[in-house]
């Protein structure tokens, strides 16, 4: 049995049962037989029959049938079948490098390295080599026939073990390939893992850095699980976890340039190269499919919950701040909230005025509530509030004005115009503003975090940074927003909400630093250049989207936006403002969606960078789409 098949093996003998069932019975319906019947004689037994297993295997089967999990369910649709790997083997690719695999050994295991070369033997594109350094004490008798079993191996034993990134570098002198990807000796590559890298390369010739999606095995009788669908090369995202990881194949020049691994980060070993590697590339491709099978086992750092190599993680703050250092930026690395992620705090450079902008129109609970919070928590002492007032109706609002304009560092503005323009009211703040930053932040909001300021401001601070923006929670402290997508929810949406305290979403991410292509205005930092810039707030979208827009404007100038949940409010969210709940207000969303269409159609029918193909833009929660993906190329 090929390795393919063991993989996609469900295990359960139930449930291979009752899938029998659910394809026979559906079969048999009478209605179903006649269209059959019709069907072949109107187009042939080969389309009807092609046609048939779409509709009843894809669409009945693996969609509807609920002992499908997503996964399995996304598996069977979007990987190849014999047909299709029968294809790839007889493709001539215009180049077809040689592809160096690295992969150092330790007291291998047997069966994991006979299924180790087993599922490259398998692969549909042969052009690669296989270069082993053992630094096994004892000569491992056990592996001489796998290795000799073919040509492409190459076998070093080491007269001592070096380490992990010591044995790598001792495979990168066996390698003649023009490529070089790591792997490790206990993992897996799904057969078309290799012609998916050689085929991404032929699409993009100046690329010096790929990398794949992955998921988990335990054993090749078992399912798959845990599959890490990633976002496309997002710096802080890498600073904040090694998302990137597996499967990684580097340009074999620029692998040379980078000196190969460095043994001082042995169990962060590969985050270092990528680190550097990405000081010196920006060609770097990533491949929206599942082409490494990460092994889980008692000793391997895969393990689900376990700190089985607790020194990688030390290791890893080490890659980073040495990173920061190499490229200019000062910072200390701390561990982050959960296991493996980092928390980066950048150091902040002068004593900069920050203004932050806060629209009001009554409601003065929720506006005392705000500014208490700031006044109170602060620690960042140089700044000021500028309350835009907007269209009040009630005399305590006005009379609260009069006693706090000039107190306690805030300043109350008047927006002249009578129509609620949210990107109007904004900009008329900004306009009034002495600060070199700022701030727009909901006056329905209530500060949590006291370091805020601080921690905006290192990024906003640096040049490659253009908006950064926080999590927000409902009262009960779930998540109303820990990013946007852009697509999601047809427009573009807010990541995890409802996702309840002391949970987390896909991998973390609402837990880690990341760059993403827009945030909520709501509580945005900016560097106040930005505004002349991309020319303001588009005052267009007047309720709706105007911080999507703002920050795709931004994003058009070559800057990130960031994501700090290290950051966090409480937000009460559209107390003011209400809710489009009139026809009038549903007209005019209406509109602004039109619009939103009009201007970014382009980067909606692109989809987003930071948003994986293989994820359904219908759910706010990173679940897997479980119909048949048509690929960008």
């Amino acid at each position: 049995m090929r390795i393919r098949d063991k993989l996609f093996a469900e295990g359960s003998k139930t449930r291979k049962f009752l899938r029998c069932i659910n394809r026979i019975v559906h079969l048999f319906k009478p209605e179903n037989i006649k269209r059959i019947i019709k069907s072949k004689k109107e187009k042939g037994f080969k389309v009807t029959f092609k046609e048939l297993k779409e509709e009843v295997f894809d669409n009945i089967i693996v969609k509807k049938a609920n002992f499908l999990s997503d996964y399995e369910a996304w598996i069977q649709l979007n990987e190849p079948d014999e047909e299709e790997l029968k294809k790839q083997r007889e493709t001539k690719f215009d180049y077809e490098p040689k592809i160096s695999l690295l992969v150092p050994l330790y007291k291998t295991p047997r069966k994991f390295f006979e299924e180790l070369v087993q599922c490259l033997k398998d692969q549909t594109y042969s052009n690669w080599e296989l270069c082993l350094a053992d630094g096994t004490p004892e000569e491992n008798k056990e592996l001489k026939d796998i290795i000799k079993s073919d040509k492409r191996i190459k076998y070093k034993a080491l007269e001592k073990n070096l380490g992990i990134a010591g044995n790598t570098n001792e495979c990168i002198k066996l390698a003649t390939g023009d490529f070089i990807a790591l792997f490790d000796h206990d993992d897996l590559l799904p057969e078309f893992s290799l012609y998916e890298v050689v085929k991404a390369i032929n699409e993009n010739p100046d690329v010096e850095f790929l990398y794949s999606d992955e998921d988990k095995i335990t054993t090749l009788d078992k399912p798959r699980f845990d599959p890490y669908f990633k976002s496309d090369f997002a710096p802080d995202s890498l600073r904040a976890n090694n998302y990137i990881c597996h499967f990684s194949v580097f340009k074999k020049e620029l692998l040379e340039k980078l000196g190969g691994e460095r043994e001082e980060y042995d169990g962060a070993q590969d985050y270092d190269i990528i680190l550097r590697m990405s000081e010196e590339t920006k060609n770097i491709v990533h491949i929206p499919k599942m082409l490494y099978h990460w092994r889980v086992h008692e000793n391997s750092t895969a393990k689900a919950g376990e700190t089985a190599k607790p020194y990688a993680y030390e290791a890893g703050i080490k890659a980073i701040q040495d990173h920061l250092k190499r490229i200019g930026l000062k910072g200390t690395v701390e561990d982050g909230e959960t296991l493996g992620t980092y928390h980066v705090k950048y150091e902040i450079k002068g004593n900069p005025k920050i203004s932050i902008v806060i629209p009001n129109k009554d409601y003065l609970p929720t506006l005392k509530k705000c500014l208490k919070s700031i006044i109170k928590l602060t620690t960042y002492e140089n700044y000021e509030i500028i309350i835009v007032e907007n269209n009040s109706e009630k005399k305590e609002t006005f009379d609260f004005y009069k006693k706090i304009d000039g107190k306690d560092k805030i300043k109350v503005v008047y927006y002249p115009e009578k129509e609620f323009n949210y990107s109007a009211i904004i900009n008329f703040g900004v306009k009034n503003s002495e600060g070199e930053y700022i701030v727009q932040l909901n006056n329905d909001t209530e500060l949590l975090t006291p370091n805020w300021l601080e921690e905006m401001l290192g990024f906003a601070q640096r040049e490659d940074v253009g908006g950064v923006g926080v999590k927000l929670l409902y009262p009960d402290r779930s998540i109303q927003h820990a990013g946007i997508i852009i697509g999601m929810g047809g427009v573009a949406g807010h990541i995890y909400r409802g996702v309840k305290k002391g949970k987390h979403g896909f991998f973390a991410k609402d837990a880690s630093i990341q760059n993403l292509s827009a945030v909520t205005a709501a509580c945005i930092m900016t560097p106040k250049s930005i505004y002349d810039e991309v020319g303001y707030m588009n005052e267009k979208y007047k309720v709706a989207f105007n911080d999507v827009d703002f920050c795709l404007k931004i994003r058009e100038t070559g800057k990130l936006i960031v994501y700090n949940p290290f950051v966090q409010f409480i937000h009460y969210e559209s107390k003011s403002r209400g809710f489009e709940d009139t026809p009038e207000k549903q007209a005019r969303f209406k509109s602004e969606i039109d619009r939103f269409y009009d201007d970014w159609g382009d980067v909606l029918e692109k989809g987003d960078p930071y948003h994986n193909i293989n994820l359904r833009l219908d759910n706010d929660q990173y679940a897997i789409r479980t119909e048949k993906i048509k690929y960008k190329q």
